[in-house]
């Protein structure tokens, strides 16, 4: 008996061999039968009915979210693939293995700092033609732990609004449990949220975290770790000349940016480690991380 393989059928475990398959694309696979209702099987993946090699799918990933544009990726395929993808099959891989991938990196406990900066950036999305033509201004509002330089938490959202900001803060809760403070900007709208967010001691009669302002109108400086990232990420979204259709499809874009920070990303300034090898030391990724991420998700 094979214990540890489920029938994606009836969910029995009473699992045996029984025979193979071999396709062109992936090559010969166990097959595997269940006894309880007879149906037979191959254990599927995320790349299932895929018609392009997880290889070569994240290889698309990996060029993409390092400055390539999608069809700048197609060029490239097309010198060393005989079957060529077709730029908008790049994208369309972009944005659902981001959102897979973010599904589990999401939820992942971190081992931060305990000092958290928190600011937003202005992004225009043209619409789709399928919509009103016009320009929509979005925001994206992100957080950096100082310690492992990893984003927190983040937000693609179209206005700047309390509950998005909420949204953000919340999910930093939940990821680390050491913050202790959180700088950001003097927008109006953190005052309160911070606090009530991470909550209050009535024993110590004190806010569980400190909440700083850094007023750069009045010169009181800039938050420059958060700064530091967003250059970085303006770097590799000016080659997009503004997001086009919808908010999910940004949404799920800059995920994907997320993920490539903190994840796949080399700092200089962690002695070329990446943020999640500090944050998340019992992740252990190979050389080809988005599958390892893709196949963990």
């Amino acid at each position: 008996m094979i214990n540890e393989i489920i029938c994606p059928e009836c969910k029995g475990k009473e699992i045996v061999r029984r025979g193979y398959i071999e396709t062109r694309l992936s090559g010969k696979k166990q097959r595997y039968y269940c006894k309880s209702c007879s149906k037979k099987f191959i254990p599927q993946n995320p790349f299932f009915r895929m018609r392009n090699t997880p290889e070569k799918i994240t290889c698309a990933l990996d060029l993409f979210f390092r400055g390539l544009s999608t069809r700048g990726v197609q060029e490239h395929f097309k010198a060393f693939f005989p079957h060529n993808s077709d730029h908008s099959t790049i994208l369309r891989w972009a944005r659902k293995f981001s959102l897979k991938i973010a599904s589990f990196t999401d939820n992942l406990k971190l081992n931060t700092g305990n000092y958290i900066e928190l600011d937003e950036m202005e992004y225009h999305r043209r619409k789709s033609h399928k919509q009103k033509r016009g320009v929509d201004k979005n925001w994206f509002i992100d957080s950096i732990d100082i310690k492992t330089r990893f984003m927190v938490s983040s937000a693609y959202v179209k206005h700047r609004s309390m509950n998005s900001i909420k949204q953000v803060l919340s999910r930093i809760k939940e990821k680390s449990s050491n913050i202790q403070t959180i700088t950001t900007d003097g927008l109006t709208a953190y005052q309160n949220i911070v606090k009530k967010t991470f909550g209050y001691n009535i024993k110590i009669r004190k806010y569980l975290v400190e909440h700083k302002v850094v007023n750069a109108s009045r010169g009181e400086g800039f938050n420059i770790w958060v700064e530091r990232m967003h250059n970085t990420i303006r770097h590799r979204t000016k080659t997009f000349r503004g997001f086009h259709g919808s908010l999910g499809s940004a949404y799920a874009l800059m995920k994907g940016i997320e993920i490539y920070y903190n994840f796949i990303k080399k700092h200089e300034s962690l002695k070329g480690k990446t943020p999640s090898e500090l944050a998340v030391p019992k992740l252990k990724l190979g050389v080809n991380k988005w599958l390892d991420l893709i196949m963990l998700s």
